[in-house]
Parts: structure tokens; sequence; C-alpha cells
């Protein structure tokens, strides 16, 4: 079947479908991960957004639901240079194709992603709508204007868990009681937390800050998720107030919430930051750790307090904030994702010290 990639500046792509038919609306970004498609699909990070994959081929070893980082896919269309007819793989169960359809989740292959990802990368993050219903190319481009964007729209509420619940690989004796407010939470970063020696209950992201306390935790994290940070005025709010009071964690859109928490600004970056070779440095150290990275949003270096707020990490390709902590309080966060290992290890020690400051401040008590 026919498929149309319509972006709002009037560039169009065409090429064939996969997945389920019909008509997708969302703004349009690139990844630069070489494996890995399952978890991009699967992160909650981008509701709202027609991902377009730089590798040609994708596909080639199925899917699998042990790779699955969420319990569904979120996003709104998937771009692609060619769908591999194979799937090679003995941990595959179906194929992408079979996958996305049972999700309802609309693909496009045949078009030229090298020329979209230079199209993106000099025009900015566009809103896009991908169709095999409509074929009239400038109505297409109108939908496309017409369409809502990221800016100041919440999403964090069409994928928080609907009531809070216990991860199901908690340790058999923990050390550690974790709290984590789901913005759009990776399965991985519980895993970590798990294998670090953490009980977590994962809460809703409206849950209120009497809530989580009652609930008595060692520590909370603040998870990734989609969109605007500034929209989700409520779970900064919970930042702002557990400031202080227990050791907190940030990751991606958890970073940037506590970056407003801390009287900081955000803002949208030209086309974000999506893949799997971002390279961080360790302000202190001067290590350098590859990173995966998916946020359109950013935090603002000379927005900060300095005297409270330290820069702990930086990306080497833009110079952007990518880690700060409190000087004083048990309080850090990361804009990278330390769970998805690319390096493969680089920046799991994050866990860790997560775990340790949560064994310092229950010693404290």
């Amino acid at each position: 079947m026919k498929a149309i990639l319509a972006l709002e500046d009037g560039r169009i792509f065409k090429g064939e479908s996969f997945g389920a038919p019909g008509e997708r609306y969302g703004e349009i970004v690139f990844n630069t991960s070489l494996t890995g498609y399952q978890e991009v699909i699967t992160d909650p990070s981008y509701k709202g957004q027609i991902v377009a994959m730089t590798y040609p081929l994708i596909g080639n070893y199925g899917v699998n639901p042990e790779d699955c980082e969420s319990a569904r896919p979120f996003l709104e269309g998937f771009v692609v240079k060619e769908l591999s007819k194979i799937a090679s793989n003995w941990r595959s169960t179906q194929g992408l194709s079979e996958y996305l359809a049972g999700h309802n989740i609309l693909g496009i292959e045949g078009v030229d992603t090298r020329e979209l990802t230079l199209h993106i990368r000099q025009a900015g993050a566009l809103k896009a709508v991908l169709s095999t219903e409509d074929s009239n190319e400038k109505r297409l481009v109108g939908k496309a204007k017409r369409s809502a964007g990221l800016v100041g729209v919440d999403l964090v509420k069409e994928v928080s868990c609907q009531k809070k619940y216990a991860w199901q690989g908690n340790p058999s004796r923990p050390a550690f009681k974790v709290a984590v407010i789901d913005c759009g939470v990776k399965y991985n970063i519980l895993r970590r937390l798990a294998v670090n020696g953490c009980a977590c209950t994962v809460f809703p992201a409206e849950t209120s800050v009497d809530d989580i306390l009652a609930y008595q935790p060692d520590g909370v994290l603040l998870s990734n998720g989609p969109g605007d940070p500034s929209a989700v005025w409520y779970v900064i709010e919970t930042a702002r107030r557990l400031i202080g009071k227990v050791p907190v964690f940030g990751i991606c859109l958890g970073h940037q919430m506590l970056g407003q928490a801390f009287g900081g600004k955000t803002y949208k970056l030209k086309f974000g930051h999506h893949g799997g070779n971002q390279p961080v440095k360790d302000v202190k150290t001067g290590r350098v750790a590859i990173s995966v990275q998916n946020h359109g949003f950013c935090v603002d270096i000379d927005s900060l307090n300095k005297k409270e707020v330290e820069i702990t990490h930086v990306n080497l390709n833009d110079g952007t904030l990518e880690g700060m902590r409190h000087k004083k309080l048990p309080v850090f966060s990361v804009q990278f994702h330390p769970e998805s290992a690319p390096g493969p290890h680089d920046a799991d020690y994050l866990f860790a010290h997560f775990a340790a400051l949560m064994k310092k401040h229950k010693k404290r008590k």
C-alpha cells in the first residue's frame, strides 16, 4: 500500500506502508542508532513523534517480548529506508511489521532517510503527517501545518501508569525502597535499580507528595518521558517539594523537570538528540562516555544558580547540559540514559551512586 510522509514546510516523501494503515500526526525526528529499533519503538518518550531511523536496514532480527521498554509502542509513526523481509534471530517471536500492526502503528519504507535526516538537520524538527488514506500532497501539508506541536503540550498523562504498582523484578532482600515517578519510565531503568538493591514502586505522575512520602522511600527517581517539561508543572512542583527530604535522581525528562525545580529554564533544541552515539563528558574526571539520548528539550545552563547547582556533564557535540547535582543536598540528574548501555557500561555507575546516596541518607536518619 502506498504511503506519504508530508512535512509542514512542504517536503514530501513517498514509500510503501507497513504495520497498520491510516493517518498519523507527530513531530518528525531522526534516530542514529545502528541497532535497538525495538527499544526505540517501545520508549514512551517518543509519544507525539514520528521516528525516522538513519540506519538503512531495519527489522532484520525481528521482535521479542523481553526487549520491550514499556507495555506497548507510543510513537506515532515509523520511517525506514528498507524493512527487512526476513527476521533472523533465535529470540524473535514475530516480524516488525506484524508487531506494529498489532499495536496500530503506521510505518513507511522506501524513504531516502539520509535526505530526510539532512533536511531535518537544516530545518529543525517539523510537524508531519504520515498517511495511507490521503494522496493529495497539498492537503497533507496543510494537515501537518494545522496539527498540534509539542511545545506546551502535556504528553506525560498519556504514558504514565494509572495506578501504582511494584516492579516485578524487585530483589528478594532489597537494601532500599525507591519511589519511581512514572512520566514514561523505561523498564531497564527499573531493572538497573533492582540490580543495585532497590525495590521499586512505580507511581502515577500526578501522585501527590504526601502519598509518595507516605510510602517512606529511601529515594525518589524522576523518570524519562515525552514532550515539553514546562507543561508538566505538577511533577515540577512535586520535585521541588521533595528536594531536601529524600535523595532524588532524575533521568532525561526527570532531569529537565528537576532543572526547573531548581529555578532554571528549559528550551527546545533545533532537532534534539536521538540515538546511541552521543558523547558526554564528565566535567570532574574528564572521562567521556558514549550515551543513548532521546530528548527535544534541554535545561539552559546559564539559568541555573551556580551557587547551589554544579554542572557534572556536558555534551561534546554541542556543549549542552547533560548532568547536574545540588552542592549540598543528595539530588542529581542526567539528560542521557544510563540504563541503555551503548558503551555498554559507561554510565551504569550512576545507579550505584544513587544507591550510595540513599545509604548515606539512611545512616543520618
